[in-house]
């Protein structure tokens, strides 16, 4: 069977860990938009007057522009969630795949919220998905090995792998405690530290992340030593929890190193306000950015 194309898009110029922290040094602050709409959520003058796909697709796509045009400048990176377009048909992923070259347009990198997990052929069909909609990055299971993580490793593109994740059930399983002593999770964190050395840019990272849920603090500063060069990213700030006083452990000297992603707080900001509904949204990245960028030492 014939090996999908994993060749970027023009836009994707460059190694993806470089274009990462060229985008946290435009806005000075190592933030993320997490854009998963919702259809009872969008303000109402955008909601469709029936529930066909196509048309909720329309108004996914509108909101989600307005989302872009209101944070462009203010954060440098955005994250969509697949799922909240995939169930819309091919309209919502038709609609998935212009927003994230919209994205690119607003200078905002792209980290595509699918966490695909499987191996070989599969898996880098999967891969190729990612690069083919213009998605800088996108976030993997990385469960089933190596082999589930290196087809995502191709030129132009990246994949945060999950470690840590920011449910609260998560325990469950990452934290069980290997026969070395360490947990599952940190097992997995070298893993992926062990095949992310060989995939470093000219900044120093890799273009193999991790995710790392910003709603557990007390491991940050164990995750961030146990993962040099490895990007975080850190869900779970604002609706889940997260503040920006505890997310410091995870910044490197540089304040590079851990991205903090908000979805609700920002994209909703809007709810039970009165005015101009994207102007609260730019409020609130503006805000967002602010605390993040200070914390980090990208700002003073």
């Amino acid at each position: 069977m014939m090996q999908p194309s994993l060749q970027a898009p023009s836009g994707m110029v460059g190694h993806a860990a470089d274009r990462l922290c060229a985008a946290i040094s435009r806005v000075a602050s190592p933030t993320c938009v997490g854009l998963d709409p919702v259809l009872e959520k969008l303000p109402a003058s955008l909601k469709p007057r029936d529930g066909a796909d196509a048309s909720v697709a329309r108004a996914i796509e509108s909101f989600s522009l307005q989302v872009l045009d209101a944070i462009s400048g203010r954060v440098g990176i955005v994250k969509f969630q697949s799922a909240c377009f995939e169930r819309y048909g091919f309209e919502g992923v038709a609609a998935l795949e212009r927003l994230i070259r919209a994205a690119a347009e607003r200078d905002l990198a792209t980290i595509l919220d699918a966490k695909r997990g499987d191996i070989g052929i599969s898996a880098s069909h999967y891969a190729a998905t990612g690069s083919r909609m213009g998605a800088d990055w996108m976030t993997i299971n990385g469960w089933l090995g190596e082999d589930g993580i290196s087809p995502f490793l191709k030129e132009g593109s990246g994949a945060f792998v999950l470690v840590r994740t920011s449910n609260a059930s998560s325990q469950q399983m990452q934290c069980l405690q290997l026969e070395d002593g360490r947990t599952v999770a940190e097992g997995m964190a070298d893993l992926v530290t062990e095949l992310a050395s060989d995939h470093c840019g000219a900044c120093g990272y890799s273009t193999l992340g991790a995710v790392v849920g910003a709603t557990h603090p007390a491991e940050l500063a164990g995750f961030r030593e146990r993962m040099p060069g490895v990007f975080m990213l850190l869900p779970g700030y604002g609706a889940q929890g997260g503040t920006a006083e505890s997310l410091s452990p995870a910044f490197d000297a540089n304040g590079l190193g851990a991205i903090v992603t908000a979805s609700r707080s920002v994209i909703y900001a809007f709810k039970d306000r009165d005015g101009d509904w994207s102007a609260h949204v730019q409020s609130a990245a503006s805000e967002f950015a602010e605390a993040i960028g200070t914390v980090s030492g990208l700002r003073s």
